[in-house]
């Protein structure tokens, strides 16, 4: 699962860098997608949760040599009531801090659970770049997140969608925690 801490500042922020650089040139060749299939699924979370799909973002085809799933996890700081709605609508425009990065394929975005906590559910072509990239991304989301609230799981071997279509395929691929909250348990 990797280790659950930022990579070193310049690190992080020279990924960062380049991600956005990269990012670019892909959407200015429509090489970004935002299907609408998915959008207002519901997804239920073996801790109890459960979080509506608002964004489906995907790269090329979506689909992964060396697949894996990434889910990652933030409590925003400051944010209540109606700017949640709000932060849903800007969080478009952080598809260059993510689309760039070597390995993206696809990325799942969900709203706010009952615990007030997004997620982002993930395909991507690497386990170690799926690492590297939720690693880079914990800096930029420990300016807008609650201490203490950024985590993220990799599943090697797994696509996304099979995830989604076969929870259990996730079991014993991260720590046996019956009740994680990254444990993907159905769709409602």
């Amino acid at each position: 699962m990797g280790d659950q801490r930022p990579l070193p500042p310049g690190e992080a922020w020279r990924s960062m860098a380049a991600c956005v650089l990269t990012a670019f040139p892909l959407l200015a060749r429509r090489r970004i997608h935002l299907p609408k299939g998915r959008l207002g699924l519901r997804l239920r979370f073996a801790d109890g949760t459960s979080a509506a799909v608002y964004r489906d973002t995907r790269l090329g085809s979506g689909s992964a040599k060396d697949p894996c799933t990434l889910v990652v996890t933030f409590r925003l700081r400051l944010v209540r009531g109606r700017g949640h709605p709000l932060f849903r609508g800007e969080s478009l425009l952080n598809t260059p801090l993510f689309v760039g990065f070597p390995g993206f394929t696809s990325k799942l975005w969900l709203a706010g659970d009952e615990q007030g906590r997004y997620r982002g559910v993930y395909e991507w072509d690497g386990p170690e770049r799926a690492d590297h990239y939720a690693r880079s991304l914990w800096r930029v989301l420990a300016l807008v997140s609650v201490p203490g609230s950024i985590r993220y799981a990799v599943l090697p071997g797994l696509r996304r969608d099979d995830v989604l279509a076969d929870p259990a395929s996730a079991d014993g691929l991260a720590p046996d925690d019956t009740t994680a909250w990254w444990r993907l348990k159905g769709a409602v």
